[in-house]
């Protein structure tokens, strides 16, 4: 993240007007997992879809298990850089950039919608930020719609809601996905920072990071009733960034930056369990496609530690001389990770079967929440890339 970090601001509840982009969001997918064979995974939260397979919150989102919809997307990397304000794109079979567009004031993030027909180029300049939509299908932006503080973008499990992240005011807003028009703010002053999340394999709950609070918050996905909270114990002046369920539906992962490494929590964020120590300015998680390794990406010390998700102990340390590993994904078919480069304005693939570096790509300046397209999934509750 490294946003300045910013004084309290008053609570703004006034809606945001405005209408839609136009049809693709506003239709609603049948997942595929509603077809006969789905098997459920415990009992849901209301309207979200039931798992293909028990046991494995991430089964949908095998190798080149591309969703119809979106199997004539283009192959491409999407990078917005913060600092120039745009976005840089990639070919990922050549590795060259072949387009730049304006992202925005500050733009964070490029975030797959619930439906995985249209990506945002998340913004979060105070007070001009907002959200481009971008047409998977031919890479190209659409007109960009004002948001009060876009740092970050998620989606309620059952697709009618999004959840704007507005780090700054430390509040979470809800935007009805049909008419892009607020319908819910709620505010929590002592998650100072609030910023990356994920929510239980049920979905009933969900875990919240505190960037600059050194704190994790646990919130009821329905009323939004706080149920615990935790203060981080591997040091004072914790930050605490991606936050991700483990493939097994039984742990969450939060890399801290200052920790240096990745907290451990139980199923439904209970009680912390553990903490894995990884390398400096541990950033970001990501899974393998059969769900077997994590990858997590220590920013301040340019490597990525690969950890065994039976037993969270790392297996293997790649490195990136001079560079500084942040956020991205994983190609559809598994092969290659691709990660921003934050300090360095470039972008790193690496290949997951050794961690050889195949390429490092010159972009914009301050390259952060990349996304690489398409992917396999049924459904996007936000971020980069957390597809289930």
């Amino acid at each position: 993240m490294m946003r300045l970090r910013l004084a309290v601001l008053p609570v703004v509840l006034l809606l945001v007007a405005g209408g839609c982009w136009g049809g693709d969001e506003q239709r609603r997918r049948t997942p595929a997992s509603e077809a006969p064979g789905a098997l459920p995974f415990g009992t849901l939260v209301s309207g979200m879809p039931p798992y293909q397979t028990a046991g494995n919150v991430y089964a949908a989102t095998g190798p080149e298990m591309l969703d119809e919809q979106v199997r004539k997307d283009r192959a491409l990397v999407y990078v917005p850089n913060t600092r120039s304000n745009d976005v840089t794109v990639i070919d990922p079979s050549t590795r060259r950039v072949i387009d730049t567009f304006p992202g925005g004031p500050e733009p964070q993030h490029v975030v797959p919608s619930y439906d995985l027909r249209t990506l945002y180029v998340a913004s979060s300049k105070i007070p001009e930020g907002g959200l481009i939509p971008i047409d998977p299908r031919t890479g190209k932006p659409g007109a960009f719609r004002m948001l009060e503080d876009v740092y970050n973008l998620y989606f309620t499990p059952d697709g009618k809601q999004a959840i704007v992240v507005a780090e700054a005011y430390q509040r979470l807003d809800f935007y009805d996905l049909t008419t892009w028009q607020r319908v819910r703010s709620v505010r929590f002053p002592e998650c100072e920072g609030i910023n990356h999340m994920d929510y239980s394999a049920d979905g009933k709950i969900m875990l919240f990071s505190c960037e600059f609070a050194n704190r994790m918050l646990v919130l009821d996905t329905v009323s939004l009733d706080k149920l615990r909270e935790f203060t981080l114990t591997e040091t004072t002046d914790g930050m605490p960034q991606d936050t991700r369920l483990t493939p097994d539906g039984q742990r969450f992962l939060v890399a801290d930056m200052h920790a240096h490494g990745v907290y451990v929590f139980d199923a439904q964020a209970t009680r912390q369990t553990g903490f894995i120590p990884t390398g400096k300015g541990a950033h970001g998680i990501y899974f393998s496609r059969d769900g077997k390794l994590g990858y997590v990406t220590n920013r301040d010390e340019g490597s990525v530690t690969v950890l065994d998700m039976a037993t969270l102990k790392p297996t293997a340390t790649w490195r990136i001389p001079g560079g500084s590993p942040d956020m991205g994904g994983l190609s559809a078919d598994g092969e290659t990770l691709w990660l921003s480069g934050r300090y360095h304005d470039e972008v790193y693939a690496l290949s997951t079967r050794d961690g050889k570096l195949l390429a490092r790509i010159p972009v914009g300046r301050g390259p952060h929440g990349l996304t690489i397209w398409p992917q396999p999934g049924r459904y996007s509750l936000g971020h980069t890339a957390n597809i289930r």
